[in-house]
């Protein structure tokens, strides 16, 4: 297979469309989705529950069982089509590392933090040198302010927040092209939240890597200096590039709740 060429943006969505569940159950989340993401850059997406937003960002990620598909307009994610990737999912999901909403919480009891972190690697290459993969680990876990130690503990000695952030470990083990992350603070302590954002910032820094973020914390979407997208029953209703006045569709003036600092 010819492996798809890098595009000068990580994402460009041009009316899309995603539906949630299957068969008779099926209900479209998101419709009509227009944004683009240059890599190096922030954007974030807001809006109350039940809006479309995690289901946009599990879409995108490319994962298989994630419950959400692309099923109308064109979304490019990291030079490949995420609606019909075919054999290109691999790559997709090599690029894209993906922190799910539930991912802290939902760490598999059976394996061990170290393990946890290595899937996105052991899984697409068992044969991986030991030592290598023991030192990635271990920066990894350098990265998101974890001890050590805690490569060989399991889930359920660790918090919440401690959790979570072994999530995003595990979704920067690739060192992604792309971030989506889906509520990275959830749990997460305010005197450690800087922990996220510094690993975003320093990637996007030094890596070039764009992050697409779903938060309501304004607070944070400021920190990461990123662009805002609200949405509301699955449609764009603002729209605020960082540094600029929102721009807001007639009527969903409240909106801008979503986008105050």
């Amino acid at each position: 297979m010819r492996i798809p060429e890098m595009t000068d943006r990580a994402l460009r969505l041009d009316d899309v469309s995603v539906a949630r569940g299957r068969g008779s159950v099926a209900v479209r989340a998101v419709d009509g989705v227009t944004a683009a993401l240059p890599f190096g850059r922030a954007l974030c997406v807001s809006g109350s529950t039940g809006s479309g937003k995690s289901s946009l960002a599990a879409a995108l990620s490319g994962r298989r069982g994630s419950g959400s598909r692309i099923v109308g307009g064109s979304a490019i994610v990291c030079g490949i089509a995420a609606r019909r990737p075919r054999r290109a999912r691999s790559i997709l999901t090599y690029r894209v590392g993906y922190l799910a909403q539930d991912a802290g919480p939902s760490l598999d009891p059976d394996l061990t933090i170290g393990e946890i972190i290595s899937q996105p690697i052991v899984s697409r290459d068992a044969r991986i040198d030991g030592r290598r993969l023991e030192v990635r680990v271990s920066n990894l876990l350098d990265e998101v302010r974890l001890p050590l130690g805690a490569a060989g503990k399991f889930p359920h000695e660790l918090s919440a927040g401690m959790r979570q952030r072994v999530a995003l470990a595990r979704a920067l083990m690739t060192d992604p092209r792309l971030l989506i992350a889906d509520e990275p603070l959830m749990g997460i302590d305010v005197e450690v939240r800087h922990v996220v954002r510094d690993a975003i910032l320093r990637r996007r820094r030094e890596w070039n890597m764009a992050a697409l973020i779903v938060t309501n914390d304004s607070g944070f979407a400021s920190e990461l200096g990123a662009d805002r997208l609200v949405l509301r029953e699955g449609a764009v209703t603002a729209w605020a590039p960082a540094g600029e006045a929102p721009v807001v569709t007639p009527g969903a003036e409240d909106s801008l709740a979503f986008l105050d600092a």
